[in-house]
């Protein structure tokens, strides 16, 4: 991972909290109510929110750790995925209930709370570790560009979603997405430090054996 994405991190960790401590503030209130009256009632973007879905988030994280398993014998990829996806989810929903932001008015009747949305920081999760294994598979640079240009144009797409379809206001998928994105470079680095360390004792024990 590139060094730029590590400030980038820190600076949507702080834009998270900006939101966090912000949210019931007029000016804040007044970002959301445009959101939803440029978004609100777009179809088309209503519909890409399947993307965020919980059935769709769980499909292609259990096909990635097949595809980890099986064909990568990358274990550590596969807690990647676990701590990203699983525990990401764990910590949205805690949130959740201990913030309590009532959702919108919306016709579809949400029980759950509002702060930050699941949609934008799952989705986000998911979409980058898949993108991240992909483009590390790929030895093309242009595949690579291609692979993490798509990854944000859904994530953003299934954040916004949440907004057109009136379940969710912009500060909480604007909050959702910061968090996500912040929560995935620190699993990343995580992975990345634990894979040096690994090929660095690999090489010791090689030279180690050619040294008997």
């Amino acid at each position: 991972m590139k060094r730029l994405f590590y400030p980038l991190a820190v600076a949507a960790l702080l834009g998270f909290f900006a939101i966090l401590v912000n949210y019931s503030n007029e000016s804040v209130i007044r970002i959301d109510q445009s959101a939803a009256e440029l978004l609100g009632g777009r179809v088309l973007l209503d519909g890409m929110s399947f993307i965020g879905d919980p059935w769709m988030i769980i499909t292609v994280s259990l096909l990635l750790l097949v595809y980890l398993w099986v064909f990568r014998k990358n274990y550590r990829g596969m807690l990647f995925v676990f701590f990203s996806v699983g525990l990401g989810n764990v910590l949205n929903q805690l949130m959740k209930e201990w913030f309590e932001r009532p959702r919108p008015e919306s016709p579809h009747d949400l029980e759950s709370f509002s702060f930050p949305s699941n949609h934008a920081m799952v989705g986000l999760l998911y979409l980058f570790t898949v993108a991240y294994f992909l483009s590390e598979a790929s030895a093309s640079r242009k595949s690579k560009v291609i692979i993490w240009a798509l990854a944000v144009a859904l994530a953003v797409t299934v954040a916004l979603s949440r907004v057109a379809g009136g379940e969710h206001y912009f500060s909480d998928v604007a909050a959702g997405s910061l968090l996500g994105y912040a929560w995935f470079v620190g699993v990343a680095v995580w992975y990345e430090i634990r894979e040096r360390q690994f090929r660095n004792k690999a090489k010791t024990q090689k030279e180690e054996e050619f040294l008997d």
